[in-house]
């Protein structure tokens, strides 16, 4: 997502940075570039024609064009309201007082509701919480079905929900039986239906005005661009929303939604969801949104995700063997593993500054296919091959790239690779074992 107007912005920034002064002309030229890439991306025309507007005043100040880097000056004043555009600051949940809380959520049906009830509720769990997933929908028993599957899948109760009664009534029902489970949060899948209706929103009342949820969560599509804008303001003045997750930013959408949604709902965008995995909701931040637009990179997203990974006693143990020029092809999978979790190769250059700016980061993005080739022929090895692997000679290798799908050729390619790779880990070996470890670890 963004990638077309995070290239055009670039463009602009290049043009800005690149003059030693800036005259009012250059300014207004380049804002009107910023507003066709706006508008190209699919954001709201209205919040377009202010956002620019703000920008304008700012850029047009004496401290900018008398400054000695006017280009750079502006486009801070573009990050700078980008950000405030998206919400200034991460909005966490409202999840303070007495327990359970109760956490709904609307949208309309094939917005990912389901998935993102079963993601909201593995992030809840990794936060030291107790979530409780409630199936709601009536209408859909491969809804209620679905959520039984993935709440087992990640280890978190599913209320067993009758489909004989109302869905006000399950909610109820759900609440008194949280305690007898020890959760301290409901989540509540609500039903949707393929547009805004009168009696969708009737029913949505009747669960509020029972159950009176701490949040009411929308699940908008952020591919569906504006009109997740509009199902947001529609939602917003029926029901009364608290705030926002756009699930789906993982897809070539052109992020109007994301732009615009705050901007004319006034409530914030509280997650996101960046794949279709039970692990890949996000915290939204505007600032390192803002960031990832203008192709400055999201380094504190790129830290986080690599802490979660990061295990001390695995880095000592690596350490260890680094030390000792022991590393091995058990060690190469395992990073190989701990690398994949952060997420795609493609993911993870997006996160870094300057990457974006690289008109050919497509041919430069390692073959995901690759990496899948790599831990199969690994897999494909025994203990002993895999922890000295010279003993991988002729007969050996066949069996390997038999056993994996592959060809002798593709083995020996990762055993030259492998090779490379660990003369180079070596030289970290001494002081530089521990920070080696580390980044591995």
């Amino acid at each position: 997502m963004f990638e077309s107007l995070t290239e055009k912005l670039q463009s602009v920034s290049k043009k800005l940075t690149g003059r030693g002064r800036l005259s009012e002309a250059n300014i207004q030229g380049a804002l009107k570039q910023v507003r066709l890439a706006l508008l190209e991306a699919d954001v709201n025309y209205k919040v377009v024609k202010k956002l620019v507007e703000n920008i304008r005043i700012r850029a047009l100040g004496k401290d900018v064009l008398e400054s000695l880097t006017p280009g750079q000056q502006v486009i801070k004043i573009v990050d700078e309201e980008l950000t405030l555009l998206m919400g200034d600051t991460n909005q966490a949940l409202k999840l303070a007082g007495r327990t359970p809380h109760s956490l709904m959520l609307i949208g309309l049906q094939g917005s990912g509701k389901t998935t993102t009830a079963a993601k909201l509720a593995k992030y809840l769990s990794k936060q030291g919480r107790h979530p409780y997933l409630v199936p709601a929908d009536t209408y859909r028993p491969a809804a209620v079905d679905q959520l039984k599957i993935l709440g087992a899948q990640i280890d978190i109760p599913v209320f067993p929900t009758d489909l004989t009664r109302n869905p006000e009534g399950i909610c109820l029902d759900a609440l008194s039986a949280a305690g007898r489970e020890g959760a301290d949060v409901l989540i509540i899948d609500t039903a949707g239906r393929l547009h805004v209706d009168e009696d969708l929103m009737a029913e949505l009342m009747r669960i509020k005005e029972k159950v009176n949820p701490d949040e009411i969560l929308l699940v908008a599509d952020a591919m569906t661009g504006q009109d997740a804008v509009n199902v947001a303001k529609h939602f917003d003045e029926a029901i009364g929303i608290t705030g926002i997750i756009l699930s789906k930013m993982e897809g070539d959408a052109r992020g109007g939604a994301a732009l615009s949604i705050k901007a004319v709902t006034d409530k914030p965008i509280k997650f996101i969801g960046v794949g279709e995995k039970t692990d890949e909701l996000e915290p939204f931040y505007p600032d390192r949104m803002a960031s990832q637009i203008l192709g400055m990179g999201d380094v504190l997203s790129f830290i986080e995700k690599a802490q979660v990974q990061f295990d001390e006693k695995e880095a000592i143990k690596l350490e260890k063997k680094l030390k000792k020029k022991e590393f091995d092809l058990e060690d190469f999978q395992a990073q190989l593993k701990r690398i994949k979790k952060i997420g795609s190769i493609e993911e993870i250059l997006g996160m870094l500054p300057g990457m974006g700016q690289l008109k050919k980061l497509k041919q430069l993005k390692p073959n995901e296919k690759e990496l899948v080739k790599v831990e199969a022929i690994i897999n494909s090895m025994t203990k002993e091959e895999k922890r000295s692997y010279k003993l991988l000679k002729g007969s050996r290798k066949q069996r390997v790239a038999k056993g994996s799908g592959t060809t002798v050729q593709d083995v020996n390619r990762l055993l030259k690779n492998f090779t490379q790779t660990k003369k180079m880990i070596e030289r970290f070996s001494g002081k530089g074992a521990s920070s080696m470890a580390s980044f591995f670890g």
